[in-house]
């Protein structure tokens, strides 16, 4: 059903022209070069034989994966050199470097045919830019990393200080545009703060998109406890499980590193709940149920008494997956570091972060039915969140605590990752990439381009119909050519779209109301309104 209600939206947009035209892409010579920087799980990981030199791709990758990933995956930290090692000593994690690092960050299973958004990444933003002008290899590269790895670990500042170089070079000796997402703003932040000169000498703008600098608290707070998914849907039957996720990133310093900094001055704390079963203070008679509180220091008793007895099976031998305090002491110092970043003189920081989604930020365990008896049984337990105004993921006012002296800070609706397709940030990124003629509608005072978008869905199942509405707006300008008439008659067309039944989806039909409202000096406001209902056969 939601399918119906996206090929009306295209089918909008393309009537409204906000989407590139399919022409030939070009080459502008005279464009900055750009390096795109994923964020966590965010570049495709190859296991290569040492025997043989085979590479296998072991992330993403769909069919086989659970497998192949606890094989060649799963990892132990060492806290003599800061690095998670790979439990499998035949073979050695890279990322692949085709397509000027492109390949590792664009569409994250190549093999994938159907459901390919799922596993895309910067593959909107890379296609997006190619039309604009830039040109793989020369102005246009990607840095894929081991993201298991801590953000500050040294042999990743050696490699992104190869590859600042190296793009330097490529493209005539201009300095970079850096664009990161997630937390490859942290591995930005980390290689600003440990090699500042490197990073004047090579950057010019460091443009950070959905970063969470002070944390991901009520997410990495689950994840660490419960483990997570990276895909929803049907998908999850093929993917890797989140219990063999679990015990990854148990041991991987860059999940540590994206907890809550307890430092930082929140407007509201995070916490961790847990409703717990107590006994009478004299042991004997009813017990009592109570909602126990803890900050973000304090719960780490919580965690290592939940995964005290943590054990996985590899290989056929069991190993021992305690919450990790050797890590945690690492990320302590990796915080530090984070902290004590400076903005070098002649280095401009933009920060684009989402909002407008409920987004975790403390954590519940248990209710007064069902309370927490036995902490090492709070994997089981299904958690409950307290959200904030955030991407889903990161709160947003953990994304704007970058502490840094910011150009523009920019608020946009929308998801974590889905943000990277956002035409709002496309159309930023455009005036502040310097591409093709300056856009009269930015307003650098306010520091958001003019004419945003606004979107809202819901969505009711009951007795197997399903029904899903949505409301989109757009403010458009038309070019100096093609001006309108504010006193104008307001526009409303309509659109349809049915699908039969089959055994894969059920039967839905989507109707909408398109209405164009005339605004003078070129200007139109467009108005959306769509419903579909579709019926399980």
């Amino acid at each position: 059903m939601a399918i119906l209600l996206e090929e009306i939206i295209r089918s909008v947009e393309a009537f409204l022209k906000l989407k590139n035209s399919t022409q030939k892409p070009y080459v502008d010579p005279n464009l900055d070069p750009v390096l795109l920087v994923p964020g966590i799980a965010g570049s495709i990981l190859n296991a290569v034989d040492h025997d043989t030199g085979k590479e296998e791709r072991v992330w993403v990758r769909i069919f086989g994966a659970d497998h192949e990933f606890r094989t060649k995956m799963w990892s132990r930290f060492d806290p003599s050199t800061g690095k998670t090692i790979s439990l499998d000593p035949k073979t050695s994690i890279v990322v692949p470097q085709e397509r000027a690092g492109l390949l590792a960050i664009d569409v994250l299973d190549p093999d994938l045919i159907v459901g390919r958004e799922s596993v895309f990444y910067f593959h909107e933003m890379i296609a997006e830019m190619l039309g604009w002008g830039f040109e793989e290899g020369k102005t246009l590269f990607g840095f894929g990393y081991d993201f298991r790895q801590s953000n500050r670990l040294q042999e990743a500042m050696d490699l992104f200080a190869k590859k600042l170089e190296s793009v330097y070079k490529a493209s005539g000796e201009k300095k970079i545009n850096v664009i990161s997402h997630s937390m490859g703003g942290l591995l930005v932040k980390c290689f600003m703060s440990l090699h500042s000169d490197v990073f004047e000498k090579y950057v010019q703008n460091w443009i950070a998109i959905a970063a969470p600098f002070q944390g991901a608290p009520g997410y990495i707070t689950s994840t660490l406890l419960n483990g997570m998914s990276f895909v929803n849907g049907w998908e999850q039957n093929f993917f890797v499980s989140k219990w063999s996720m679990h015990q990854l990133l148990i041991e991987c310093p860059s999940i540590y590193e994206l907890m809550c900094c307890p430092y930082f001055k929140w407007e509201l704390p995070p916490v961790l709940e847990l409703w717990r079963e107590k006994e009478s203070n004299d042991g004997v008679g009813a017990s009592g149920v109570v909602l126990e509180s803890y900050r973000s220091l304090e719960s780490l008793e919580v965690f290592t008494k939940s995964l005290c007895d943590n054990k996985a099976d590899y290989c056929g031998e069991p190993i021992d997956l305690p919450f990790n305090w050797k890590i945690m002491e690492w990320a302590h110092e990796t915080k530090r570091v984070l902290h004590n970043a400076k903005l070098p003189p002649k280095v401009k920081f933009y920060n684009i972060y989402g909002t407008n989604l409920a987004t975790p930020h403390s954590v519940c365990y248990g209710n007064e039915k069902m309370p927490v008896k036995d902490l090492t049984d709070l994997r089981y337990f299904q958690p409950t969140y307290i959200c904030v105004d955030g991407d889903g993921t990161v709160p947003v006012e953990s994304a704007m605590a970058d502490g840094l002296e910011a150009v523009a800070r920019v608020g946009v609706p929308g998801e974590h990752r889905g943000i990277l397709n956002d035409h709002r940030v496309f159309r930023m990124l455009k005036q502040w990439l310097n591409v093709g003629e300056p856009d009269p509608f930015y307003n650098p005072i306010n520091d958001y381009v003019i004419l945003p978008t606004t979107f809202e869905m819901e969505e009711h199942h009951e007795n197997g119909v399903e029904v899903a509405s949505v409301k989109e707006t757009w403010d458009i300008i038309s070019d100096g050519n093609n001006k309108n008439d504010a006193t104008a008659a307001s526009t409303v067309s309509s659109i349809s779209v049915s699908r039969t039944g089959d055994d894969q989806n059920p039967q839905g039909e989507a109707r909408a109301t398109l209405t164009v409202h005339p605004q003078g000096d070129g200007r139109q406001h467009v108005e959306l309104n769509a419903v579909s209902v579709s019926v399980d056969a």
